[in-house]
């Protein structure tokens, strides 16, 4: 049973007591390259709240790799180290832990604002500024070189957004709950750049006729006649993305993905081939009715590590960890170590309890 918790560098630097709370588990997944974040740390003896205001590379921006890209990791200046990543890893591997690199691809507010030729935009033209578009050359050579430079002495790497965000972001101030229908968040989480274009282009569709047509479904939340061949688009450019990624490591990867193949976000639907290639996949397992997630992604015959959270309310989550393990589940992946509070960090304890005993 792999067992990992999910940290970020400074929840593990100056907390002499976080290695403690690592306790049953094998592995920590360790934020090497992160979105913005505005994260709590409850359980840090010297803060409560760090402002993570960009995305951000945990190890050093070396130049010599970065020169003369448009698309390239800041600092954190939020840190007082280049790399805090390689400093919380040598503090978690002293205690005899594996340290992977949680590695976030395509999910980057600020390069999507910079650049928004490169950022996903729907049919009506909106863009999504936290959302690049892996059907970009230029956004998957990015994705590969940070992936590289961030799993630099990695035990493992974790990817998350390896593929393409949609719609739905929880940003500051959200106000787009419930507005559109499922089937209209599918057709507004169809990239509509000019490469995706081409795409849609080369399988034979007139991209005209392909907005106008989204349009109407959004509106009306109805079908549209040629769904397989845009999510057969997506797919393509999800692939390259994995490929690219993938052909600069030289470590185990573990792939956050979703078995349903229409989903965006940090995990991605899998693709036909999405999981050959890759040591094990982590689906997202919350709520507790997510049981049927785990078994659409066992049939891929991958390993498969549930990932869970304390952080929310949930009902007898000792029960759900049985729950996962029973639907196939060969890991669990818990979220969060570092923002979870002192009466949640039990939880993960019962929970790891609960899925060795079975």
């Amino acid at each position: 049973m792999r067992l990992t918790g999910h940290a970020y560098p400074w929840d593990v630097l100056g907390d002499k007591g976080f290695v403690e709370r690592t306790a049953g588990l094998s592995t920590v997944a360790l934020a090497a390259a992160y979105h913005s974040v505005r994260a709590a740390t409850p359980m840090h003896p010297s803060h409560q709240l760090v402002e993570a205001r960009y995305a951000a590379l945990y190890r050093p921006v070396r130049e010599s790799v970065w020169r003369g890209r448009r698309l390239r990791p800041l600092t954190p200046d939020w840190m007082s180290t280049s790399d805090s990543w390689g400093s919380a890893a040598t503090v978690l591997r002293s205690a005899g832990l594996r340290v992977s690199a949680w590695v976030v691809l395509t999910h980057n507010s600020r390069l999507g604002t910079s650049f928004p030729d490169v950022a996903v935009v729907n049919c009506f033209g909106d863009r999504y500024p936290y959302a690049l578009c892996p059907s970009r050359a230029e956004v998957r050579e990015y994705a590969a070189t940070l992936a590289v430079e961030a799993a630099a002495d990695a035990d493992d790497v974790s990817l998350e957004a390896c593929g393409q965000l949609g719609l739905t972001h929880q940003s500051h101030h959200e106000k787009t709950d419930n507005a559109w229908t499922p089937y209209a968040q599918r057709w507004l989480s169809v990239c509509c750049c000019d490469a995706c274009q081409m795409g849609w282009s080369g399988r034979g569709l007139d991209p005209p006729w392909v907005l106008s047509t989204l349009r109407e479904a959004v509106r009306t939340s109805g079908e549209v006649p040629f769904a397989e061949v845009l999510l057969a688009v997506r797919q393509a450019a999800t692939d390259a993305l994995r490929a690219e990624v993938l052909a600069g490591l030289s470590v185990p990867v573990i792939l956050h993905a979703h078995p349903d193949p229409w989903v965006t976000g940090a995990s991605p639907g899998l693709t036909p081939t999405a999981g050959v290639d890759v040591a094990a996949l982590v689906v997202p397992a919350w709520p507790t009715d997510s049981t049927p997630v785990v078994e659409a992604a066992v049939t891929t015959g991958r390993p498969v590590d549930a990932y869970v959270t304390v952080l929310q309310a949930e009902d007898d989550l000792p029960h759900h960890a049985r729950s996962l393990v029973s639907a196939g589940a060969t890991g669990l992946a818990f979220y969060h170590l570092g923002l979870a509070p002192a009466w949640r960090q039990p939880l993960i304890r019962e929970m790891i309890e609960a899925s060795i005993g079975g």
